[in-house]
């Protein structure tokens, strides 16, 4: 709790709430964390080559300026009012409510499976080569910029705006209803409407 100035490489985090709760200048490696909120209102993170196990649910809340690259992520609700987010690498596994109410976010070689609601409500998103496989992604998003990447998401971004879509494929029901200044550029949509 509260640490600072940290190298931690090769842990194990086990049973026990908020590990790494409001630690700062952290670079984690090659570690495994087992359960709950690992990193809340932490700043300065840096996470490679590790672990969030299905129970470290919650994981990273309120933390600015994170790093989370090659990881294996099975855990659900990952990130949520975060700001300065970069995710590179990696696939989540379980995706839901994953990304929420986040600023400034930099995603690129992710895979997204069971991402119902993902991105909800986050802004300044830019995103190279994801595959998002989960319902109603980045509701309520703004200023999302997105290329290179498939989307298969029933309802996709809903009460967007400034959203703009490049080399994509998007496949759901339903395509940005109630949004504003949505740009595509070769893109490929099959919707209900």
């Amino acid at each position: 709790f509260q640490g600072k100035n940290l190298q931690i490489d090769n842990c194990t985090f086990q049973i026990g709430e908020s590990p790494l709760k409001e630690s700062e200048n952290i670079d984690i490696k090659n570690s495994c964390f087992k359960y709950k909120y690992p990193l809340w209102y932490s700043k300065n993170i840096t996470v490679e080559s590790s672990v969030f196990e299905t129970m470290a649910r919650s994981g990273i809340w309120y933390t600015e300026n994170i790093k989370v690259n090659d990881c294996t992520v099975k855990a659900p609700k990952l990130f949520r009012r975060c700001k300065r987010v970069s995710v590179q690498n990696l696939t989540l596994e379980d995706a839901k409510e994953t990304l929420y109410f986040c600023e400034k976010v930099n995603l690129e070689n992710i895979v997204v499976n069971n991402g119902d609601y993902f991105g909800m409500n986050s802004r300044s998103v830019k995103a190279k080569n994801i595959i998002i496989n989960g319902n109603y992604c980045f509701d309520g998003g703004d200023n999302i910029s997105v290329k290179d990447s498939i989307i298969n998401s029933k309802d996709a971004f809903w009460n967007c705006e400034n959203v703009y879509l490049e080399n994509c494929k998007i496949d759901g029901e339903f395509f940005g209803w109630n949004s504003k200044n949505i740009y595509l550029k070769n893109c490929e949509i099959s919707s209900h409407q």
